[in-house]
């Protein structure tokens, strides 16, 4: 896939280019702490080898991305109201190229599943079943 830039030239766009927003009742440093700890990545991104390029503390991580999939992941925290917003981005590339638009949508959907449980889950444990309309614990 290719896309235009502002130029004209024509630039290569990763087979899957993933974006997901949660919102967690939670300080970003408490949700910083979980992501920042490798021996959780292959909790939640198990086919995946990560390694940091750019640890922006209370504010996220980005990695660049091995494994069942070749390009960049990044979880940036977004302090709101009394909260977290989790955005998460994965742009990447199967080792082999899909075998046509079927076989790419069906990634992408499943990476995007797998994306949402990870912060569902997330957030059940870090909010730890607080009720909608309370404080964070």
């Amino acid at each position: 896939m290719v896309a235009q830039s502002c130029r004209g030239t024509l630039l290569p766009v990763p087979a899957l280019d993933l974006v997901d927003e949660t919102f967690l009742v939670v300080p970003p440093a408490a949700v910083a702490a979980v992501f920042a700890e490798p021996a959780n990545w292959p909790r939640f991104w198990p086919d995946l080898t990560l390694a940091v390029y750019a640890d922006r503390g209370d504010e996220g991580l980005r990695w660049t991305v091995a494994g069942a999939l070749v390009g960049t992941q990044e979880v940036w925290l977004e302090p709101m109201l009394d909260g977290t917003l989790l955005h998460y981005f994965l742009r990447a590339d199967p080792p082999v190229p899909f075998r046509g638009q079927k076989q790419r949508l069906r990634a992408l959907r499943q990476r995007q599943h797998a994306a949402k449980a990870v912060a569902l889950d997330l957030k059940a444990e870090l909010e730890q079943g607080r009720e909608p309309g309370l404080p964070p614990r």
